[in-house]
């Protein structure tokens, strides 16, 4: 597999005259999952979205190959799976699947058994937890070579959770994610190495303890 390298640098961004991030240094190859950990507000979901290119800070720098790259979804290198639903509701999933999973993991992707199930539905007629794991899945299997994913565990039950953690990190054998989630045991679960955003900044974490030093572990509800 060839390794590819994204990184991201010197993110700035800011609401109300509040930084929100400023020192941001993250970077995430072909065959890893990356962990990205932070308390309410620090700014987690920004910074995905920043990544893939749907909000536009003061200033950022995200590359692929050290190839700047202006929006991540402009050339289908990145993908993201945002915190709330985004498959259109009046659609048949076996039509948006269609057009959204890379057809080299066609065949992989219809033998899931959610797809399999309600491939003749619309995004309408699914459950809550139906929904969110088609449209993981629909993430996961797509062309690109970088997946981020905010919050795929927070709205599935835990027997879904525990289907989704084999897929994940099989998916990172051919890919790189970064992967955010409030259910931090399970980020922990699948990432080879968890960063944190604190105060604005990412750091390393080396280990469990590390999370109680930044306060973090303290500071889920």
């Amino acid at each position: 597999m060839q390794s590819r390298i994204l990184k991201v640098d010197s993110v700035q961004l800011s609401f109300n005259d509040q930084k929100i991030l400023q020192d941001v240094a993250l970077r995430c190859s072909l065959g890893e999952v990356v962990g990205l950990l932070g308390r309410n507000g620090s700014g987690k979901s920004s910074l995905l979205k920043i990544i893939f290119g749907s909000l536009k800070p003061s200033y950022r720098y995200v590359s692929i190959d050290d190839v700047y790259i202006y929006n991540g979804y402009s050339n289908g290198s990145i993908a993201y799976l945002p915190q709330h639903n985004y498959l259109p509701h009046g659609i048949r999933i076996s039509s948006l699947a269609r057009m959204l999973v890379d057809a080299t993991f066609w065949d992989e992707f219809t033998t899931q058994p959610v797809y399999q199930k309600h491939h003749h539905k619309t995004a309408g007629e699914l459950s809550g937890g139906e929904l969110r794991m088609l449209e993981t899945l629909m993430v996961v299997y797509n062309r690109a070579d970088f997946i981020l994913l905010d919050e795929p565990f927070t709205h599935i039950s835990p027997v879904q959770t525990e289907f989704f953690k084999p897929i994940i990190k099989a998916c990172a054998k051919r890919k790189g994610i970064i992967v955010t989630d409030h259910q931090y045991y399970n980020v922990l679960d699948v990432a080879d190495r968890i960063i944190i955003l604190e105060n604005g900044c990412t750091k390393p974490v080396h280990d469990v303890e590390d999370l109680v030093t930044y306060r973090y572990l303290s500071g889920i509800s």
